[in-house]
């Protein structure tokens, strides 16, 4: 077996387009039993609607005029019963499987490429008749519309096309439509001639034809002339079966409409058509006595004029005769032009594995017989079709055969087996009994065996095929019917299913129309079977046709006779026999045919020329036959190299497939491991920070403490130090972790850039200043003022940059360049420092690694800030770069995106401060189990207007709405019992729909971002929240117009000063007692005292209540510099003042 084989998708999308039954009508494949939607009615008078061709009556009228009554009536009640016959089995096996003939013939003795001769012989069964039809159809046009002939031909022919597109189920609607307009126009003459009396009758009976003889007795000769051109017509039961296989099956009730039906529209076409071939036997001699000249007389058109001219003035007699033929010549062609398309489809598929549509070679069948009637083929009616009767006869007689004899006696299978993949592709039966027939049968006609068998070759082909093919089923055990049987996997799951799925063009098809495929693993229907190229019928053992020769040429001639035909020249010396002979046989039959026309020296002329065509012929043949050998080989060596080569690659695909699943195995681990190391992390980070900052709090209250001894100052000092390097090194293992297990969620929000910076320029400023470093800020001109990025991961960035260059930097300057381009940000720190040595620049972004020169003082640090740093940037999708000297300082540049955004509708921050709203008072609830944060929330609201309620939880929360409506609802998202979530739910379902809710967690990767959670909540926030973009929240959700005041006209918070600290009122500060205890518990650290004294502040001095927010929110940060700075200058202006 074959490797397995990828399916390229190229082939998988022709494929499909392909099988779009629309078009293709089942061709190539059987017709799924869905498909037989039709009443047996329905599908019987589409089938039947082929017997109106009036090439019928042409045949009728040809053999009566040549032969004479006698002959001409015995031959076509003798071939009628013959066909009848015939035709009955086939009609049958075909209906019974759902099969085109194309299909059965495979299955009854011919093999999958044995069939494709019987698909050329059928295809020409179509074509020609096709042209005689529409040869017909142009006679009329001319002698009714004085259209010229050529041109008719080409109308004649194009009309038909667009009424075959869509297959059976326009066809069908026509064949109904037309067919009452048929019948009447068709029995009307008859009916007139019979009114008239018996005379025409006499007078029919008693034509002698042309070589007939004059008493009309029975000539078996002429007979036999007459039979050879009747049994072309044996081929018409593939049009039958081509309509037929569209017929339901049998069902209880209706067998015998079932069977009236097959009868009628398979063999029983014969009935009509012996009817109308006696119909223009009668005519030609109607016509004749009229005066006609024979070669007019022949004719449907002129003949069908005769009798309705006798019925009827001539004016109504052309009109009717005009009708009668364009209906009939439609009726026919569109059956023969459908047919065709299938027979061409099948023929070409199978030997160029290619099929671009029955459309395609519907196309191609009308223009072969456009071609013909331009050549004047209804001009050798008689010859054309007594030569191609022979090997029509000996197909079908083989086929009979088969059907009749050889599966009743069991020497071939009893169903019918079309698929490629379990057919060889000769079957000797069909084909070679056929071949024996046809050759015979030749023999015969060229009249080597004498006048007799030249009249009766039709029947000796026959005759030959019917005994012939029971012989050799006999002889060779009926082993080449059946290549292999189904796998019993693939018929288990055939009983189980109605449909399968083809693996390759991924359509469902029956499971009679498909097959188990070895080399692509699964099911495969059998139009993607016939069209594959690259499997090489690899499910099959020796039943190619190379294979079958092999085996044949072995089992007759010696081992080195087959070796030395197996060779380049034995194969050349093959192919120029058979060119050879097919030459002789086709020019033969030409000279034959001439000499029945000429005289002694014209034949002498004719038999040089043709002997110069067959020696030229032969000469080019050579050539080609020469070129076809060595393509043929080179595409052999190509296809041996490509196996090796596919074979080579598969194996190395598998070796590269083995070591990915290691790499897998081992990236698992390594990604399972490093979950648990982040899993540690952070456990062991919690359970460090409650020490820890036990440990810090006590050092600070020892080092505030003058108990303390001084020579132990310096140890409580290291406790101290190394507590605060412990807590920043628990702080960047715990941001690593996250990044490097991909738990660090990016946000794009807006934010004002210029603010932004500004607050960091303020915040490093004051560290350059108190090491007495020159700071400077470059920020580019065109530089947006709001953008769109992570503003908190961006800080810490920025922090991380401006801390290690301030640290770093004992002398010189420190700067911030921003520049903008493209929408594209980039932050250049510089800094006059120690500089990074070339081979340490890849080091300082690892974790842990501490660069520090030889004697240079330590500077305190956890060894992650850049390791974050360079994460961060990689993970926002910038990069960062760093340029270093030894001794002159560093530059470490930043690019990251930051597309510009509009300014938003209210930019609270650079606003007149606002002092309230317009419009009712609105009702804010604000949830949360914190008591801090709903104070701070309250007190920060209150003073605009707000009506500010508090609940701990959310229980409380609903026994509150109950008798109040808030228009506002800030929920907390964790909190013990009842989350926020499921309160944000439960507001929603009690009534609350039109209410603002605003989540605020203090974790931003909540999945308050979940699009699940969206029809509970508008807005979110994340804590540490900013109080004005709380406003901006409450504004866009409550529709407010903000009421604004000047600065001076409020009593408590003034204008912001440099650095982002407020100055405060002497009416808006605390006592100076308690400005004394805030500072005194600062010294000692004691932050949990200075939230106590805070609270106390608020609830015995209200008039310091913007002072003690700000307060809180400067310990909330746990910013003490900040802090004691602030009461630093508190105390100064107190004592100015």
């Amino acid at each position: 077996m074959a490797s397995h084989q990828r399916v390229v998708r190229l082939r998988r999308t022709y494929n499909q387009w392909v099988a779009n039954q629309t078009l293709e009508d089942f061709a190539l494949r059987f017709t799924a039993k869905a498909a037989r939607r039709w009443s047996p009615v329905w599908v019987a008078n589409t089938a039947l609607g082929a017997i109106s061709f009036l090439a019928l009556e042409a045949i009728g009228a040809s053999i009566t005029y040549n032969y004479g009554f006698t002959n001409a009536v015995s031959s076509i009640l003798v071939v009628g019963l013959i066909i009848f016959i015939t035709g009955l089995p086939i009609a049958f096996y075909a209906v019974k499987y759902g099969v085109d003939i194309d299909l059965l013939t495979r299955g009854a003795g011919f093999g999958y490429i044995g069939s494709t001769v019987t698909s050329l012989i059928y295809a020409s069964f179509t074509f020609i008749f096709f042209a005689l039809e529409a040869a017909i159809m142009a006679t009329a046009l001319e002698l009714f519309f004085n259209v010229p002939l050529n041109i008719g031909y080409l109308v004649c022919t194009l009309v038909i096309i667009p009424l075959v597109i869509y297959g059976i189920t326009l066809i069908s609607r026509l064949q109904i439509y037309t067919q009452p307009i048929w019948i009447v126009l068709q029995l009307l003459p008859f009916a007139f001639l019979a009114w008239q009396g018996l005379a025409p009758l006499e007078e029919w009976r008693s034509f002698s034809g042309r070589f007939g003889d004059e008493g009309g007795r029975f000539d078996l000769l002429l007979f036999g002339a007459a039979s050879a051109v009747l049994f072309s017509l044996i081929a018409q039961i593939g049009e039958q079966v081509d309509f037929l296989r569209f017929l339901p099956r049998k069902r209880s009730g209706q067998k015998l409409k079932w069977w009236l039906a097959m009868l009628a529209a398979g063999p029983g076409w014969i009935v009509v058509g012996t009817v109308k071939l006696l119909f223009g036997s009668f005519l030609v001699v109607v016509a004749l006595q009229s005066g006609l000249s024979p070669d007019k007389a022949v004719e449907p058109t002129h003949m069908y004029l005769v009798a309705f001219t006798r019925a009827t003035t001539p004016e109504v007699a052309v009109a009717l005769t005009g009708l009668f033929v364009i209906v009939c010549q439609i009726k026919i062609n569109v059956t023969n032009s459908y047919a065709g398309s299938i027979a061409w489809s099948n023929f070409f598929s199978r030997l160029t594995h290619s099929h671009p549509g029955r459309v395609v070679w519907l196309v191609f069948n009308v223009v072969i017989a456009l071609a013909l009637m331009e050549l004047g083929v209804y001009k050798a009616l008689e010859r054309t079709l007594g030569l191609y009767s022979v090997v029509a006869v000996a197909w079908i007689g083989a086929l009979f055969a088969d059907l009749v004899i050889n599966k009743p006696l069991g020497l071939s299978p009893p169903h019918i087996e079309f698929k490629r993949a379990h057919l060889y592709d000769i079957n000797p039966v069909g084909l070679g009994s056929m071949t024996v027939a046809s050759v015979t049968a030749l023999v015969a006609y060229s009249g080597v065996f004498g006048q007799t068998a030249h009249a009766l070759a039709s029947y000796i082909a026959l005759i030959v095929a019917i005994v012939l093919a029971p012989v050799i089923a006999y002889a060779t055990k009926g082993r080449y019917y059946i290549a292999r049987q189904p796998e019993p996997a693939a018929q288990g799951a055939e009983a189980r299913k109605l449909s399968l799925r083809c693996c390759i063009c991924e359509h469902s098809f029956e499971h009679e129309d498909m097959a188990h495929c070895p080399v692509y693993s699964g099911p495969i229907c059998s139009l993607c079977c016939s069209l594959d190229a690259r499997c090489e019928d690899d499910c099959k053992e020796n039943a190619r046709i190379g294979d079958q020769v092999k085996a044949l040429l072995h089992a007759l001639l010696p081992t080195d006779v087959v070796g030395w035909i197996s060779s380049r020249l034995g194969i050349y010396l093959s192919v120029m026999t058979v060119v050879t002979v097919s030459l002789g046989a086709i020019l033969s039959l030409v000279y034959v045919e001439a000499n029945t026309l000429g005289s002694d020296a014209s034949r002498e002329g004719i038999g040089g020329a043709l002997t110069q065509v067959f020696f030229i012929l032969l000469v080019i043949s050579g050539v080609m036959a020469w070129l076809f050998v060595l393509v043929h080989e080179s595409r052999k060596f190509a296809n041996e190299e490509t196996r090796r080569q596919t074979s080579l690659l598969m194996r190395e695909i598998r070796a590269h497939k083995r070591t990915d699943a290691k790499l897998q195995k081992a990236k698992e681990a390594a990604e399972s491991a490093n979950e648990a190391k982040s899993r540690y992390v952070v456990g062991i980070s919690h359970e460090l920070r409650s020490p820890l900052n036990a440990i810090a709090g006590y050092a600070q209250l020892m080092g505030k403490d003058p108990a303390i001894p001084v020579h132990r100052r310096d140890a409580v000092k290291v406790i101290q130090n190394s507590a605060g390097h412990l807590a920043g090194l628990i702080e960047g293992l715990l941001d690593i972790s996250k990044i490097e297990a991909g738990h660090l969620t990016i946000y794009r929000e807006r934010f004002n850039l210029h603010e932004y910076l500004q607050q960091i320029v303020g915040m490093f400023r004051l560290q350059a200043d108190a090491k007495a470093l020159q700071f400077s800020f470059l920020p580019a001109d065109n530089l947006p003022v709001h953008v769109f990025g992570d503003e908190k991961r961006l800080r810490q960035v920025l922090i991380n940059l401006l801390s290690n260059a301030i640290k770093w930097t004992d002398s010189g300057s420190v700067s911030l360049k921003v520049t903008y381009h493209s929408q594209v940000a980039e932050f250049s720190v510089t800094d006059t420092g120690i500089g990074i040595a070339p081979e340490n620049l890849e080091r300082i972004f690892n974790p842990f690694e501490r660069i520090e020169a030889e004697g240079q003082v330590p500077v305190p640090g956890t060894g992650l800030g850049l390791t974050i740093t360079k994460l961060l940037s990689e993970v926002m999708g910038g990069d960062i770069r760093v340029e270093s000297e030894p001794g002159r300082g560093s530059c470490f540049k930043v690019r990251m995106l930051l597309s510009a955004a509009e300014a938003p509708v209210r930019n609270l921050k650079s606003e007149k401060p606002i002092a309230g709203y317009h419009g009712p008072v609105q009702t804010i609830m604000v949830v949360d189990d914190d008591a801090t944060q709903r104070a701070l929330i309250r007190d920060f609201l209150t003073p605009l207007g707000f009506k500010v309620l508090t609940a701990p939880g959310g229980q409380t929360c609903l026994d509150m709405v109950a008798e109040e409506s808030p228009d506002a609802f800030l929920l907390d998202i964790s909190m013990p019992g009842m989350s926020g979530w499921r309160l944000a739910r439960k507001l929603r379902e009690s009534g609350h729909g039109d209410a603002v809710i605003i989540m605020i967690s203090a974790n931003a990767d909540d999945s308050g971002r979940d699009p699940l959670h969206r029809i509970y909540h508008d807005d979110y926030l994340v804590k540490p929240m900013r109080l004005n973009k709380l406003l901006e929240k409450l504004h866009d959700g409550l529709k407010l117009a903000w009421r604004t005041d000047e600065p001076q006209n409020r009593p408590g918070l003034q204008e912001a000063t440099i650095a982002g600290a407020p100055v405060f009122s002497r009416s808006a500060l605390p006592s100076e007692e308690s400005l004394g205890m805030l500072k005194q518990l600062s010294s000692i650290g004691y932050v949990r005292g200075i939230r106590a004294k805070l609270d106390d502040i608020e609830a015995h001095e209200p008039h310091a209540a913007d002072f003690v927010a700000h307060m809180r929110e400067l310990i909330r940060e746990f910013d003490l510099t900040r802090y004691d700075k602030l009461l630093e200058r508190l105390g100064h202006d107190h004592e100015r003042s």
